[in-house]
């Protein structure tokens, strides 16, 4: 089982796939699953159909991505089949030591084929890489590289993580700095925003026909200063500034088709003194102002606590708010036990009971998140991994 990758350096060839559309799900709308029907009205989609067909309890567990660390396959179904959770985000402590054995774990993850979960990993390459096995360029060594190496790097990149049975790449970083000295430096794909635009659409358009592809992190580490793994990075930039700089690339990435759009704990206060993963007018300007009409997914709520600041220290709290704010699903790795998507999905239902989160806001994101979904049973008819692609390189 394996891909070809060969575009200069690797481009992809899946021939069980070029009957299939580029994994690409269906646009992505703004239901409203409980409204009256009309004789007008267009009948529901599928993703419609399968959340107004669900109960309160797992119409909140479809918005929740979740992690536990172990490479026991029973332990991860047990899991899958315990939270309802519709995702499950690998890190380091998932990937066992071959490929054939990673295919084992994403295969647990799987419990309904038909509506599979969001498995994804963040597979930037270079210092993020969670598959010992990628040997392509990493992000540090493609900011001077042209436009073709960075689709080769990230084609190949995102064979890889096909192959293993993982749908969704957490993989392109958006954000741009020319400081050495931050944190972010050595994971963005260009040092100005001009040729971080460039690049990042350049990985998106590497990325299709293999994963769904994630721009993080929105609206842009570069501009923000400090680690948001225990801080909350914050700048004045203002939004006019931001317009013209920082967001370029998320837009040139969002305009090449990526498919999820991952809000950081960042503050620009000129805009909103709340990180932007709780902030209602970022996530206006990420649809009305960019036309993300994908799935928008937090960074994990974990980092929100590690900052410390008691405001943030009840991660039910913060999802909540996630979700009030416009997010679509919302992600839990660091301090996750099996114990918290169960308590998240616990505080959203009370939370549209409540009033606190309208149930209109739920549904939204709900049908949103099922649509990639189904997109991903779609793909290449299921076939994750691709078992009759070949991998060559040149």
């Amino acid at each position: 089982m394996m891909f070809a990758a060969v575009v200069a350096a690797a481009a992809i060839v899946c021939t069980a796939c070029a009957a299939t559309p580029a994994v690409q799900p269906s646009p992505s709308v703004s239901p409203s699953v409980t409204a009256d029907p009309t004789p007008e009205a267009a009948s529901p989609t599928a993703a419609e159909a399968a959340v107004t067909a669900m109960t309160l309890r797992e119409r909140a567990a479809s918005v929740v991505m979740g992690h536990i660390p172990t490479t026991d396959a029973a332990a991860l179904r047990s899991y899958m089949e315990s939270t309802d959770a519709a995702g499950f985000l690998l890190m380091g402590a998932n990937i066992p030591g071959d490929e054939q054995s990673l295919q084992q774990i994403t295969a647990s993850l799987t419990v309904d084929p038909a509506r599979p979960p969001l498995i994804a990993i963040d597979q930037e390459g270079g210092d993020v890489s969670r598959l010992p096995w990628d040997d392509y360029p990493s992000p540090l060594a493609l900011q001077q590289a042209d436009d073709a190496a960075v689709q080769a790097a990230s084609a190949g990149r995102a064979a890889l993580v096909r192959q293993a049975g993982i749908p969704v790449n957490f993989g392109i970083v958006a954000d741009v700095t020319a400081d050495p000295n931050s944190f972010i430096h050595r994971r963005v794909l260009g040092t100005t925003p001009d040729v971080a635009a460039a690049h990042v659409a350049a990985a998106v358009e590497g990325e299709k026909g293999s994963v769904f592809s994630t721009l993080k992190h929105f609206p842009g580490h570069g501009a923000a200063p400090g680690d948001s793994h225990s801080s909350i990075p914050s700048t004045p930039m203002s939004l006019d500034q931001w317009r013209t700089a920082d967001a370029l690339p998320f837009e040139a990435g969002i305009d090449a088709g990526a498919d999820l759009l991952m809000f950081g704990h960042l503050a620009y206060t000129a805009v909103d003194a709340k990180p932007a993963s709780l902030s209602p007018e970022w996530h206006r300007i990420a649809r009305d102002e960019l036309g993300f009409d994908g799935v928008i997914i937090t960074d994990d709520l974990g980092m929100l606590q590690a900052s410390g600041l008691p405001e943030y220290a009840d991660p039910v709290a913060n999802a909540v708010s996630a979700l009030a704010a416009g997010s679509d699903m919302v992600l839990t790795v660091v301090y996750s036990t099996p114990d918290t998507v169960p308590q998240i999905v616990d505080g959203v239902v009370a939370a549209v009971e409540s009033g606190a989160l309208p149930a209109e806001r739920l549904d939204e994101a709900a049908v949103r998140v099922m649509e990639l979904r189904l997109a991903v049973a779609e793909a290449a008819g299921g076939d994750l991994p691709c078992t009759t692609c070949e991998d060559s390189a040149e």
